[in-house]
């Protein structure tokens, strides 16, 4: 099965025999695993990836055409098309905060008394950030509830690292100045 060409495997692959599926499978899943790791890093999310990028070969297999590319590239554009809608549905959940978030980003366990101005500053906190843009928004929220850096938060994003930085740095400016404004109210 080895000296079959990558063609022939996937030929094999779609008329869904199953020692020529395993062998497709061993051929090429450690380069979709690799990929989707490098771009979601986080094993169990890579694996399944690598997972589903398989099952998706599995049913297009027929649909592949030869003139448009190389088999494993098919293949590693399907792990990477996963990877990226993966990379970014996480990005989102992110964006999906609440006061309980919130709360911790400004304080822990805080006296009776403090409740009450606790409170406030959480309402202002979370005035000043839905009144970033949202790339701004998205970058602080990566930074700050993910512990991302600024080259993390541009894999994540998908964005330049001179872009992550200057959405951070400009969500920070943002930020404080919206705070000190509706402190003075």
């Amino acid at each position: 099965m080895w000296k079959l060409s990558d063609e022939s495997l996937l030929a094999g692959f779609a008329s869904k025999d199953p020692e020529v599926t395993a062998a497709f499978v061993r051929r090429f899943q450690g380069r979709v695993f690799g990929l989707a790791l490098t771009i979601v890093k986080d094993d169990a999310v890579a694996e399944e990836i690598a997972q589903e990028t398989m099952a998706r070969a599995w049913e297009h297999a027929g649909a592949y055409d030869a003139r448009k590319g190389r088999v494993d590239t098919w293949l590693l554009t399907i792990a990477r098309n996963l990877s990226i809608d993966a990379r970014r549905v996480r990005s989102r959940e992110v964006t999906d905060y609440d006061d309980e978030a919130m709360l911790r980003l400004v304080s822990s366990e805080p006296d009776p008394e403090g409740r009450g101005v606790l409170a406030d500053e959480i309402r202002r906190l979370h005035k000043a950030i839905v009144g970033l843009s949202e790339e701004q928004r998205r970058a602080l929220l990566l930074a700050t509830f993910q512990g991302l850096s600024g080259k993390e938060v541009s894999e994540a994003e998908g964005i330049p690292l001179g872009t992550a930085k200057t959405r951070l740095h400009a969500a920070m400016l943002n930020l404080r100045a919206a705070l000190e404004v509706s402190r003075d109210q």
